[in-house]
């Protein structure tokens, strides 16, 4: 089965140890995006409610323009909780779209009493010279409490290929207040990803994304009647099936229905001077337009939906 990266992070004594362990799970976060046809536009209020051994993942979309959507995680065995709100603000410079995610992402060390804040990098959708999708750019992980910090550059090839490593990261790992670097981080977040401790000149291995991936298992329905109306699987089961027997003019036709009926209850609100409010989330919003949320509930209670472990 996948190695539980999540767990990891509480486990070790040290603080420099969790954080370590923090930056291997952020770089598991990663998935190689697939490039191609993808008809799903997230409706307002859609969910998604999973469950893999303790921990229960909880995600809504909390608004539709602009796309927001909300993430709440927790192992309570573990007393781990993750917090993830954040939006994706296209730009187009000519050869690709760069999908900016802009938000916050919190990783909660319940017992450690630590909070590890960190952000996402950008979504590299390339249209020449060869299409494909790519992560790129930029990521801090900071936890205030314990003073410590890591700095993460996702990169990808040149426009001709020409320069740059396919899928790189590449980093460093400092105290706060003095920025002195005690490790730095480099490899290919899709294959495995070294550490380099500055005093020792020590080389380990703190990702292997085949360790990570290898032995994945499909998600399945555990309690049906469990499953929410609001639910990816539930929302959009019709448009899969047509997209599963290739059937175009069935797809495009429940894709449209799905939008036509969001549009509907838009008009519906809006003659009743109503406001959608999320369900599992409550709202800020600051001066710059930056989303934030708080889960309403402290735990995610289990789901109906389940990743088996093997």
């Amino acid at each position: 089965m996948g190695t539980d990266m999540l767990s990891r992070c509480n486990q070790a004594d040290s603080p420099v140890d969790r954080f370590i362990s923090v930056v291997a799970w952020n770089i598991s976060t990663l998935r190689p995006p697939i490039f191609g046809f993808a008809p799903y536009n997230p409706i307002l209020g859609e969910t998604h409610h999973v469950s893999r051994a303790n921990l229960n993942v909880l995600l809504e979309q909390i608004s539709h323009h602009p796309p927001v959507s909300a993430l709440h995680a927790t192992d309570e065995k573990q007393k781990i909780q993750l917090i993830w709100c954040q939006q994706c603000v296209p730009k187009f410079n000519g050869i690709a779209v760069v999908n900016e995610v802009i938000g916050k992402r919190q990783l909660k060390l319940l017992s450690r009493g630590e909070t590890y804040e960190m952000n996402s990098p950008n979504l590299l959708i390339r249209i020449l010279p060869t299409p494909g999708v790519d992560w790129d750019g930029d990521v801090r992980i900071r936890c205030p409490e314990n003073g410590l910090e890591a700095e993460l550059h996702y990169g990808h090839k040149s426009f001709l290929g020409l320069r740059g490593s396919h899928r790189s990261v590449k980093g460093k790992f400092l105290e706060t207040s003095t920025k002195r670097t005690l490790f730095e981080f480099n490899g290919n977040w899709d294959r495995t990803v070294t550490m380099k401790d500055n005093t020792s000149g020590k080389l380990t291995v703190i990702y292997n994304a085949e360790e990570v991936y290898s032995g994945l298992k499909t998600p399945t329905v555990n309690d049906l009647q469990g499953v929410r109306s609001t639910e990816s699987a539930a929302v959009w089961s019709e448009l899969s099936e047509a997209l599963m027997r290739h059937d175009w003019e069935k797809a495009n036709e429940t894709k449209n229905a799905v939008e036509e009926k969001q549009r509907e209850l838009l008009r519906e609100r809006e003659s009743k001077g109503e406001t959608w409010v999320p369900q599992h989330f409550t709202l800020t919003r600051n001066k710059d337009g930056v989303w934030d949320c708080l889960p309403i509930h402290q735990w995610v209670p289990p789901a109906p939906i389940i990743v088996p472990l093997s």
